[in-house]
């Protein structure tokens, strides 16, 4: 796995998780703590996406 599909992958994956908090939010009987999951997922994978993208600069 090449080091820029790897990425493309986290930030596909990233958007795909920022549409489900969107539409989560959308919902009047929203369920916090999966959102909050998903928010913490989403953190995560955006603190690895710049982890990459700063690793692959130096």
């Amino acid at each position: 796995m090449s080091m820029e599909w790897h990425l493309a992958e986290l930030e596909r994956r990233h958007n795909a998780l920022e549409s489900q908090i969107e539409e989560a939010q959308h919902h009047p009987s929203i369920d916090v703590v999966a959102l909050t999951e998903l928010k913490r997922r989403k953190l995560v994978l955006k603190d690895e996406i710049v982890r990459l993208k700063t690793d692959s600069v130096h």
